[in-house]
């Protein structure tokens, strides 16, 4: 695992992080009435959107691919939350917890990261942009199939472990794109 990963993956979730708690300020925790189903239909929305900017290589609406991401991210964490507090609802929490709230899920999913990285030798590096999407689609596909089957899986992971990893990739895009590297050159 290379400090440059560690750094970088650091730098893309303060960015978010950021993001994140400013709308927090402006609009409070409304996003604690959102139940998994919606949380997984945002990140799909930005998903195809990025996914239509990508085939189309046009994009006519302000918030570019990056932003996007950054959207990702932000709703995965949302995502994790959600199901560490148990039940969608109105309710109004201090910004200093949800910053703690952020901060947990974030560190879960980095300790993920690195746990992964370790044993994929940082093979995200050689994938594409647009493998961070598709793949982002499936697990979102996969979340609404767990959702079917009443949150209950035989053999698989759980909504947090696909939730997780969404937000892995969306972080991995990030780093990608502030490396130059912003998608496959056809």
């Amino acid at each position: 695992m290379s400090a440059t990963t560690i750094l970088q993956y650091d730098q893309s979730v303060k960015a978010c992080k950021d993001i994140f708690i400013k709308k927090t300020h402006d609009y409070g925790t409304s996003w604690r009435s959102l139940r998994i189903i919606s949380i997984t239909d945002q990140i799909f929305i930005k998903a195809m959107r990025i996914r239509t900017i990508q085939e189309k290589k046009v994009q006519k609406v302000g918030d570019d691919i990056t932003a996007e991401f950054k959207g990702i991210v932000n709703y995965g964490i949302i995502g994790l939350i959600q199901l560490s507090i148990g039940n969608a609802m109105v309710e109004d929490m201090t910004l200093s917890s949800v910053e703690k709230a952020y901060d947990i899920q974030s560190d879960l999913a980095k300790q993920t990261m690195l746990d992964k990285n370790h044993d994929y030798g940082e093979a995200w590096r050689e994938m594409s942009q647009e493998s961070f999407v598709d793949l982002i689609i499936t697990k979102l596909s996969r979340i609404k199939q767990i959702l079917a089957n009443d949150g209950k899986t035989m053999i698989s992971e759980g909504i947090d472990a696909n939730f997780i990893d969404i937000i892995n990739y969306a972080v991995f895009g990030l780093i990608l794109i502030n490396e130059g590297k912003p998608g496959h050159q056809a």
